[in-house]
Formats: C-alpha cells, structure tokens, sequence
C-alpha cells in the first residue's frame, strides 16, 4: 500500500505495503475474500495472493477457493522466506540500520513536524534518544511498528503464519522471492534525503494509522483492489526515488525470480505490489504470462 506507515507494518519489514501507486487497476467486481490469481506460462501454473502482514486477532480469511489453491500447489513461495526467523531479521536489522555520529532525530524533521513527531514517540512508548540511533529509515520503520501497537494487530496474527504453518503441515517446501537483506538493502541504500522525507512522512501519518488500516483491511477481505489502489493515493506522495528502489525495483526482480519457476507455486506478497504503477500483475503479463482473477 502506498502510504509508508502502513508498508512498514512489520518493523522487520515484509515491507510494501506502501510505497506510492501512480494509477489504479479497472473496476473489479465484488469479490468474497481476499484477490487471488491464477497465474500461467509453458510449465509453470500457479497462484498469486495478495496478503497483509499483520492482522488483528480472529480476522476470517481462507476461503473455499484459497484452500483449494494451497492445497492443489506444491510449494509456497513468501516475499522473504527468511523474514519470519524473528532472531535473524532483528539482528540485520540492528546491523544495518545503526550507525555512528547520526545527528538527534528532532534535527531530521522539520519545524512544523515537531509536535507530530513528540506525540508519535510517546504514543509509541519509544524516545527521541532511542530512535536518534538509527537511520531515518530504520527510525520510520520503528515508529510505524510502535504505532501499531494501539491497532492491536500482530505480524503474528498476518497471513504468513498461517500460510507457512499450513505448508509445512502439509509437507511442501517454502522459499522466497528475495532475502530479508534484499528488503532492508532497499532502505538502507536511500540517499540521506529519501530517507529524510520518509522519516517525516512517517511522523505526519502515524496520527492516520487507524483509519488507514481500518480502511485497508476492509477492502482486502472483499478482495476490492481498486479501494486499495485509492487509498495508496490518498494523503502525501512518497519520494519518486523511494518509490522505484523500494516498490517498482522489488518487482522487477521478483518477476526475474518467478520467470524460471515449473510446477504449482502459491506465490504470497503484499497486496501493495499488486496494484499501481508498475505493479507485479502488469509486469508478469508483459513476461507473457496468463495472469487470471479466480477470487
């Protein structure tokens, strides 16, 4: 999704739900659950399912048709399969996100963000001190996650969980699209502006978050991707510069890593990538591939 407090909903990333979207697919149909594709070339026939990464508790999702699916599939494949090792992805996350003789965080935001920003640190039980050890980027990323707490949502609770657990009940392997470094690499690779404009437009929409997730995840359950694509529109526009290294460039490669695939893969991402400017769909049909809506 495009609005960066709801893409960094995991503080360990599965990052993207929110980097800003240029245009809107066409009008879809209601649809009862979550948007699930069917997805086609030569050897490979397998599935698409657009996810979010944290949910609250008790949030009903697997429908007759997404069973189905996992169960006719004989592998899944995450964003990161390595992303739910919670141990590893914080130890790279605390590598990559500190570094030394960083200025205070209250010197990163402007003026007028001031008061947005005290009431985001404190709302989020964290501290200017705290945070001014990081990077923008890794600061905007614990902000967002510290926001979340008053959503009473949990990666725990997301949709991966439950995927992986089903997989590996099942006996199936589970691989990735890119690594839990990829991800992060794509952060910490921003010039020190990009990650300044994430960082403020972080503290302005922390005040949002509710809202914007309620709306969110609304949408998603009735699998209406046009209302997501909207509210990716809604409020600031990110930095073009985040935009191509965090969203558009991740699904380039990942077209690149579902290219060689045979067989039946349950390909799970964000439901973010799915829609906008050049998202996963549309550059998987440009491959030739048969991308084709089955829920």
């Amino acid at each position: 999704m495009r609005r960066f407090t709801h893409f960094l909903a995991l503080c360990a990333l599965t990052l993207v739900a929110a980097c800003g979207q240029d245009s809107s697919p066409k009008p879809e149909p209601a649809q009862a659950g979550p948007a699930l594709w069917q997805v086609s070339r030569g050897p490979m026939k397998g599935w698409l399912f657009g996810t979010i990464h944290v949910l609250p508790k008790g949030v009903a999702w697997e429908t007759p048709t997404i069973s189905d699916a996992m169960a006719q599939a004989d592998r899944l494949v995450l964003e990161a399969a390595d992303l739910q090792d919670e141990q590893k992805t914080l130890a790279l996350f605390e590598q990559m996100g500190r570094s030394p003789g960083l200025p205070p965080l209250d010197q990163r935001v402007p003026e007028e963000d001031q008061v947005a920003l005290v009431k985001a640190v404190a709302d989020g039980g964290t501290s200017t001190q705290m945070l001014s050890g990081y990077e923008s980027w890794a600061a905007a990323m614990l902000l967002s996650a510290a926001s979340q707490q008053a959503l009473k949502v949990s990666q725990d609770d997301g949709v991966e969980p439950v995927l992986i657990a089903a997989f590996k009940k099942a006996g199936k392997p589970i691989g990735g699209l890119e690594t839990v470094e990829r991800q992060f690499a794509a952060f910490d690779t921003l010039p020190d502006a990009a990650q300044a404009k994430l960082l403020v437009q972080t503290v302005r929409e922390t005040k949002d978050m509710k809202a914007l997730f309620d709306h969110i995840l609304t949408a998603w359950r009735k699998g209406d991707m046009e209302a997501i694509a909207k509210e990716d529109q809604n409020g600031e526009q990110p930095d073009p510069v985040v935009e191509e290294a965090v969203l558009v460039a991740r699904n380039r490669d990942w077209v690149k890593a579902i290219e060689p695939m045979t067989g039946r893969p349950f390909i799970a991402v964000g439901a973010g990538h799915l829609t906008g400017r050049e998202n996963l769909i549309e550059l998987l049909k440009a491959k030739g591939f048969t991308v084709t809506r089955v829920q």
